[in-house]
């Protein structure tokens, strides 16, 4: 068995060999933010189980912020953990909120992310059963008590047939450039 560690380096290392991610480089330390992004969000925010879904809690990384702006011009209610205050949210309904540096202009600072029905995570490596692995700290490292459905987005670089360690949560949604994995519960 590998550990969680060194999982996240190679595959920080292979995006990195691979020139398949951007902003901000280099990528290790972070959930990356991995090119083909954008394809990811539209891939898993077109799916029928998130279609169904009007509020939503997506986290702050530089990875899921196609999805945040998807999602906010599709009329969706988003909640973004908020990166100064643990356990509060940004509660945004305007598409011009989906970056961090406009949630205070165009957020609501709130503690409860009330009727929320499903949480995107990014992660650093998630394997073909959903066991998702972010970067070992921060909100999404310490768990989501809403008992929630959790979904992610990867590159296909990021994605492993089965991670070698403990996972930190397992999602139900994969979003990749060309199509969505659904994982076994």
């Amino acid at each position: 068995m590998s550990t969680a560690g060194a999982v996240r380096e190679q595959v920080w290392d292979d995006l990195m060999g691979k020139q398949a991610c951007a902003y901000p480089l280099p990528p290790h330390g972070h959930c990356p933010n991995f090119t083909h992004a954008k394809k990811a969000a539209a891939q898993l925010l077109a799916h029928p189980d998130l279609t169904a879904r009007h509020i939503l809690i997506i986290g702050p990384e530089r990875a899921l912020l196609p999805l945040r702006q998807q999602a906010l011009k599709a009329g969706k209610t988003l909640y973004v953990p908020h990166q100064k205050k643990g356990g509060w949210y940004w509660r945004v309904t305007d598409p011009r909120g989906a970056r961090l540096s406009t949630l205070p202009e165009h957020g609501e600072p709130t503690l409860t992310p009330e009727g929320a029905q499903a949480a995107v995570l990014a992660c650093v490596a998630v394997d073909t059963r959903g066991a998702r692995l972010g970067k070992g700290f921060g909100w999404g490292a310490r768990g989501l008590p809403l008992n929630l459905p959790e979904y992610t987005l990867a590159h296909p670089l990021m994605l492993r047939e089965a991670l070698p360690c403990p996972a930190d949560s397992h999602v139900q949604l994969i979003g990749l450039p060309d199509r969505v994995l659904t994982c076994p519960p």
